[in-house]
């Protein structure tokens, strides 16, 4: 399992690429809940935040490959429940009150937003929204949404690596990335108020993945993110266009 010759093959290094390139994809929505709550803080501080918030992501998913086998075991079964449409009763785990809790967080904080924003709350220079947020709160949303991705993050790489050293390099390297153009995404969601709310709806159909993953119902991720991905588009090339399409001009009245 710490295999450090594993390193001089190529096959390992095609493997850490690829699950890099993973863990990339599936922080990108980690990146997006810390750059929305953390625009509540003052200007000032809101670097300082998202650092804070992606470097508790590497420790989480760092701590939590090197008790891999803890991980394995929060997929067994812990009660059951008798639910009246199954025949059989439905086994809860671990790891299925993790994704749950975690599941109805993302949407309740998203929703949560989405409804300042659709009430007109105005944008303040020491941070957005009307009640300016302490840099403990924010920390501790964070960590709770750290916790939930790092559990889906490193379970999906449970299933494609064996080697946690390979699994570490390549949670490290992608974090680098992360850290590095993690500004550039919060100021280009934040500055662009259509992003922002279609980053929004994103998080929340995410959490209502996690939720049906914690009740056992498996949902296919590449239908998910071809969808997000799709609307990205679709959003990008309306600011494009938007940029382009000349202002109306108003003419001068004959009367003047």
């Amino acid at each position: 399992m710490y295999d450090f010759g594993a390193f001089a093959q190529a096959a390992t290094w095609v493997s850490l690429l690829t699950l890099t390139f993973m863990e990339v994809v599936l922080g990108i929505d980690n990146i997006i809940f810390i750059s929305i709550v953390v625009n509540r803080l003052p200007a000032s501080e809101q670097a300082r935040g998202r650092t804070i918030g992606l470097l508790l992501a590497l420790v989480f998913r760092v701590g939590l490959l090197l008790s891999i086998s803890w991980i394995v075991g929060l997929r067994a079964s812990l009660f059951e429940i008798v639910l009246p449409w199954q025949d059989q009763p439905f086994g809860v785990a671990g790891r299925d009150l993790i994704l749950l809790a975690g599941g109805l967080f993302l949407i309740y904080k998203s929703t949560t937003e989405i409804h300042n924003k659709l009430q007109g709350e105005e944008e303040h220079e020491n941070g957005a929204g009307g009640a300016r947020a302490t840099m403990a709160s924010i920390i501790l949303q964070i960590i709770i949404i750290d916790i939930v991705f790092s559990f889906d993050s490193i379970l999906t790489a449970v299933g494609l690596v064996d080697n946690v050293l390979v699994m570490i390099a390549a949670v490290v390297v992608a974090m680098g990335i992360m850290l590095a153009f993690s500004g550039i995404i919060a100021g280009f969601v934040n500055n662009n108020p259509t992003i922002k709310m279609l980053a929004l709806s994103f998080l929340i159909m995410i959490g209502f993945m996690l939720v049906m993953e914690a009740a056992h119902k498996e949902v296919e991720k590449g239908y998910l993110y071809f969808a997000m991905a799709f609307s990205l588009t679709v959003e990008l090339l309306n600011l494009r266009l938007r940029k382009k399409t000349k202002p109306v001009q108003l003419r001068d009245s004959q009367y003047d």
